[in-house]
């Protein structure tokens, strides 16, 4: 008889039970190790598996669940019934459980879990901590719900102590205390514990809940619950997350990092992704689209009712109605402000920003345009210089008209040694690694470094002006223009409306070729706009920690070349824009 995992596995493959992209390579994978695993020292373990699996039923309760089958109607069941696992969670949990390497060691290590808001991830989650503490066969077992906050630890704690109480087998054998439940006979015990005054450190991990990994700002968390598990040979730690907006975040690595893992490109046997979402068409997943373009007719549509929804929500007739999806649709069709939201924790899309400024899928299709050095030569070039604030990202943009309505452009970024440390967080490291970065001696930026960079670029291309903004390199534009270059103060704000909207339109008509610079990208994805009173709009920021020096940088560069699409070769002096 087929095990539960496999056998959805199976179904999935064939299209009996409608998946996203990503939960159908979770399933081929699996498929692919049954087949290899003794050749890789795997072994899989069915009975463990539904061993598992039937905790959940025969041990477990759910006091509480929001819905029940659209086929019977809305009513919650009774208090207490049993934790009887849908198939798709069944496979996580099997999967997690029945996992081993040759040398008896549980093979997953981490787990990553991505689904639709109402999904049931956090009761999942409590479920799985709670077999880690009492049927696990582990002595000592610490296990944990780890939050930034303690009041967010506690969230997924109540639910399992709801399900403890509502067990007649856990209420006999685990001890409840405040913030602890424990196995007095093996010495093992769940607590929820956050980053608050140093609560994360020294623990000795054998299972950690991460919930809702999209709402930590840092990977502290993460990082301190994983190195706690160095001493133990089948410890467990689970993030689970809806969606989220941040592409520097914890969140967004770990699931970047669970599509490569899915596709084949990283191998990691510790890693478990189950990853849910709605996908795009074959055409836009080949331009490098992740994500469905809302604009493309053959990618999954949000706004069109079909079994697509469940693509993104697994549990969708269970724990989350029909009709309550269809109302959330139905409300943000007329109200564009509540779509960013609506995409990210009810269809798993990841969005660059509340309120992009561009549209990222016509920018993505644009790095494919092909641009060769001998077409930028002799070409028109203007620049823009945005080095925002001393301790960040400086962005030099040239930008080149290429004739027929064709611009491309090319951007360097700089940022000083002191920002690794402030942003340990982000990718600088690798950013820089892979040439995208230049990185400054010191806590600020090295504004003589970069003059001469800038210097050389714009020589070399025959760069006619350059847009600055005086804020921050009135000093830096007087030595260039002392050195022969034009420098035009281009202040931020409504004055560059145009600009703004100009780059908007080369963007959508497919005529900016930028080559795909992941920096760059990731700040375009950061842009929103912001409008005046006559619908002018100027670029910002949802947060701070945001950077948009390159999308900045760019539009200076636009304006210039707005406003003197040809000048002097030899006029210098320095132009206050009125």
């Amino acid at each position: 008889m087929t095990d539960q995992v496999t056998a959805y596995a199976t179904a999935v493959q064939a299209g009996r039970i409608v998946a996203g992209r990503l939960v159908r390579l979770a399933c081929q994978r699996h498929l692919a190790d049954l087949a290899h695993a003794a050749a890789r020292d795997l072994v899989w373990r069915a009975d463990l598996a539904e061993r598992g699996i039937e905790f959940f039923a025969e041990i477990l309760c759910l006091p509480e669940e929001t819905a029940a089958e659209d086929t019977i109607g809305d009513a919650a069941p009774a208090e207490g019934s049993p934790f009887v696992l849908r198939q798709w969670q069944a496979f996580i949990v099997g999967s997690l459980l029945g996992w081993y390497t040759a040398a008896g060691a549980r093979r997953f290590r981490d787990a990553f879990i991505e689904t639709a808001k109402g999904s049931g991830k956090t009761p999942l989650g409590a479920g799985l901590m709670l077999y880690l503490l009492v049927a696990d066969g582990e002595r000592g077992a610490q296990v944990y719900f780890a939050a930034v906050g303690k009041d967010q630890a506690k969230l997924a704690f109540a639910d399992a102590e709801k399900m403890v109480a509502a067990s007649p087998y856990l209420r006999a054998v685990v001890d409840r205390k405040v913030n602890n439940l424990a196995v007095l006979e093996t010495g093992s015990y769940l607590r929820p514990i956050s980053s608050e005054r140093r609560g994360l450190d020294g623990k000795r991990v054998h299972g950690c809940l991460i919930d809702e990994e999209h709402e930590h700002p840092t990977p502290v968390v993460v990082s301190k619950m994983r190195r706690g598990t160095k001493g133990r040979r089948s410890a467990v730690i689970l993030r689970t997350t809806n969606s989220g907006y941040d592409r520097t975040s914890v969140c967004w690595h770990d699931h970047d990092y669970s599509r490569q893992v899915l596709e084949g490109t990283i191998t990691d046997d510790t890693w478990f992704a189950y990853v849910c979402g709605l996908d795009p068409c074959a055409e836009c997943l080949g331009k490098g689209r992740q994500f469905p373009d809302l604009e493309c007719a053959d990618c999954d549509d949000w706004k069109v009712e079909g079994p697509h929804w469940l693509k993104a929500n697994p549990n969708l007739g269970v724990s989350v109605s029909w009709q309550y999806l269809r109302d959330l649709v139905h409300q943000a069709t007329g109200r564009a402000d509540a779509v960013s939201d609506l995409l990210r924790f009810n269809f798993c899309v990841w969005t660059a920003s509340h309120t992009p400024a561009w549209n990222m899928g016509k920018w993505q299709e644009c790095a494919a345009l092909p641009v060769k050095e001998s077409e930028l030569l002799g070409r028109p070039c203007w620049g823009g210089l945005d080095l925002g604030q001393t301790d960040d990202f400086a962005a030099w943009v040239r930008l080149w008209d290429l004739g027929g309505g064709r611009l491309a452009l090319k951007v360097r970024f700089w940022i000083p040694q002191s920002a690794l440390t402030k942003y340990p967080h982000r990718p600088y490291a690798d950013w820089i690694r892979d040439g995208l970065l230049e990185l400054t001696e010191g806590d600020t930026t090295d504004l003589d470094l970069i003059e001469a960079a800038v210097l050389a670029d714009a020589r070399a291309s025959g760069v006619r002006v350059i847009g600055f903004d005086k804020r921050f390199a009135n000093q830096l534009a007087l030595h260039l223009q002392g050195a022969g270059l034009q420098m035009v103060d281009t202040p931020q704000g409504f004055a560059l409306n145009e600009a703004i909207r100009s780059v908007a339109k080369l963007i959508a008509d497919g005529q900016l070729a930028h080559g795909d610079h992941a920096i760059l990208t990731w700040m375009m994805d950061n842009t929103v706009l912001r409008h005046g009173r006559n619908q002018e709009v100027r670029l910002d920021k949802d947060a701070a920690k945001d950077k948009i020096d390159g999308p900045s940088a760019l539009v200076m560069a636009n304006a210039r070349r707005i406003a003197q699409p040809v000048v002097p070769a030899l006029q210098f002096q320095m132009i206050r824009l009125r």
